[in-house]
């Protein structure tokens, strides 16, 4: 009888928040842990579909790092990066293509099918979704010239991008028609070449795009952590500026901060930072009190 009693209290905890984001938009990176271990890819489908079936309406989009990185190494291709950027010559990005919009793209598709859901795969190249430039990397970015023997030079990286424009009606179409669409960032130039992009930064602009309720990114750590390494249940944008200039946020979490702030000025009501270990973050996040990693907003 308890077990009966607690599970319709979790129901009656998620009522609220079922009513008040229905109809929503909630742009979802999917990476990390999550994307490997056999549970947790199967929870984070079930988390997708009973989304859409409550009344929400997720869009996924996902990274694949690691898997590229595998199919590199198995085709004897050298992986090498400059400031967490893989650099993508036209070999490799040949690799990233397949294995993104391929491989990893229509495993999360058809899992998320596989249990109910309907979901759609796309790349950036899709409808032209993704309009991308070529990312200029500039070294030493806190110098300003002024140091003759540390002059700032542009790094070429290859076939890495950056997004320019989002058109979003081959997404809407998707979510009108009650579709899950589920995204690789993957983006097209000018002259039709193609791109790959950070996926973080990608499901900001989508999010932006699509005025989203809520992004969430899915992540290896807990959310972000103060100092004595506690997680932060809520940030404002002054927050994060001043603990990255004690030091306290660093290294790959400041890429992640900074695409949350382009999405919250771009109209994203929040953005939520959580454990992807940790089975059904998702849901645990968006329908229920506590939540279970870091929210951020404007002020």
């Amino acid at each position: 009888m308890d077990t009966g009693l607690d599970r319709a209290r979790i129901l009656i905890e998620a009522l609220p928040y079922i009513r008040k984001f229905n109809g929503q938009t909630m742009v979802i990176k999917y990476g990390g842990h999550a994307m490997v271990d056999a549970k947790l890819k199967k929870g984070f489908a079930l988390d997708i579909i009973l989304m859409k079936y409550v009344g929400l309406n997720p869009v996924v989009v996902h990274g694949g790092g690691p898997q590229i990185g595998k199919f590199l190494s198995k085709l004897s291709i050298k992986s090498n990066f400059v400031a967490g950027h893989r650099i993508t010559d036209e070999k490799t990005m040949d690799v990233v293509e397949m294995v993104l919009a391929g491989k990893v793209n229509k495993e999360i598709v058809a899992t998320i099918n596989q249990h109910g859901g309907q979901a759609v795969g796309l790349s950036g190249k899709d409808g032209h979704l993704i309009t991308a430039s070529k990312l200029k990397l500039i070294s030493n970015p806190d110098e300003q010239g002024d140091k003759p023997d540390h002059p700032p030079e542009i790094i070429d990286i290859g076939l890495v991008g950056e997004v320019v424009s989002i058109n979003n009606r081959i997404i809407m179409s998707l979510i009108n028609d009650e579709f899950i669409p589920v995204i690789a960032p993957v983006g097209v130039g000018k002259d039709n070449e193609t791109y790959n992009i950070n996926a973080d930064l990608v499901a900001g602009h989508i999010a932006s795009s699509l005025k989203a309720r809520k992004l969430i990114l899915l992540t290896d750590v807990e959310g972000v952590l103060d100092s004595d390494g506690n997680l932060v249940s809520s940030l404002t944008m002054d927050d994060v500026d001043r603990m990255i200039a004690r030091g306290v946020i660093k290294e790959g979490m400041i890429p992640k901060l900074q695409c949350s702030f382009e999405a919250l000025k771009g109209g994203v009501e929040k953005v939520h930072i959580i454990d992807g270990r940790k089975e059904h973050a998702l849901l645990l996040e968006i329908l229920t009190d506590e939540g279970v990693g870091t929210e951020i907003v404007l002020n």
